[in-house]
């Protein structure tokens, strides 16, 4: 007897269904393995940090060995570029002010955004109003900043000048001054962007556990010696962590520049980001844009690592 007949119509049909199922079977089985929904739910992101970061910073590193103006045909010039910075008067230029707006903002920023934050911590009343309030410039438009600004600057009828007329001090033109133009930008700066690293640091310290400052009252320390002893050491891991990102921000700053002075007077506020989007939008020199968006990301990337290194010498990680 045939194994049909021995098993019957049923057991032949079992026996034909246990077989394999090809290519249906091992997809099904590929959807069931670990991961693979956490592959496909993830697609998008790769194709758009593929598409939208990692292509376009390859492209534009090209980019900065060639010359192309977007119409005729792109023209490779090695290292032509980099060296007609170091020759360009208006990029050394452009260059000492980038140095100036992040030498004056980040430091500035960091001592206003920790003294609200310090005072925010010390369980006032309406802490959540004071709270929201320094947050809200973070989230306004710059536009609106800038408009806000333009007026408080304002020499003739503007806010700034008329307080100083009351001590009977005249006010500057600020942002026509080359003198005072930039550290009006700073200070806009500053302003909008205290209330972020305000909450960062707010942050840091309720992560501060009460133990420390106890023990420092039995010591008999001061309010300012518990603060320089015990809050500033405590607190490094988040003042590091500001820095880094107040100094990248400061060297990528172009809007409050672009829409306060457009870079003027006699380019006083001119930044390194604001010539670039000059040369790639205006004169559409690709090559030559590209190659400042490099030397750029070398500042900052220098400057990041001289940070981590001083950070673990002074950086108070505590357990």
């Amino acid at each position: 007897m045939n194994a049909e007949g021995r098993l019957g119509k049923s057991g032949a049909a079992s026996l034909h269904t246990e077989k394999p199922g090809g290519a249906a079977s091992a997809v099904k089985r590929w959807f069931h393995k670990d991961g693979t929904w956490a592959i496909l739910l993830l697609l998008p992101n790769i194709i758009g940090f593929l598409a939208f970061t990692l292509i376009p910073v390859i492209a534009s590193f090209l980019l900065s060995f060639t010359s192309w103006d977007m119409l005729s045909p792109i023209r490779w010039v090695g290292f032509e570029n980099y060296a007609a910075l170091l020759k360009d008067e208006t990029f050394i230029k452009v260059f000492w002010n980038t140095i100036y707006f992040a030498g004056v903002s980040v430091p500035v920023g960091i001592v206003c955004s920790l003294f609200l934050a310090v005072a925010l911590d010390q369980g006032i009343a309406f802490k959540k109003f004071y709270r929201a309030a320094y947050f809200l410039p973070v989230v306004s438009s710059m536009v609106a900043v800038a408009v806000v600004w333009q007026f408080i600057y304002n020499p003739e009828y503007g806010l700034l000048n008329y307080a100083l007329s009351l001590i009977g001090i005249k006010g500057p033109n600020w942002l026509t001054s080359t003198v005072w133009a930039m550290p009006a930008v700073i200070l806009t700066s500053v302003w909008k962007n205290v209330g972020f690293n305000m909450l960062i640091f707010l942050a840091g310290l309720q992560g501060i556990a009460d133990s420390y400052y106890e023990a420092a009252e039995l010591d008999g320390a001061r309010w300012h010696q518990k603060f320089w002893y015990v809050t500033v050491p405590l607190l490094s891991p988040t003042t590091f962590f500001v820095t880094v990102m107040s100094f990248i921000g400061s060297f990528q700053v172009f809007d409050t520049v672009f829409l306060m002075t457009q870079g003027g007077p006699a380019r006083s506020t001119s930044v390194i980001v604001h010539y670039l989007y000059e040369n790639a939008f205006k004169y559409f020199n690709m090559g030559y844009a590209s190659a400042m968006a490099y030397v750029l990301f070398f500042m900052v990337f220098l400057i990041t690592l001289f940070q981590l290194w001083r950070q673990k010498k002074w950086g108070a990680y505590g357990g």
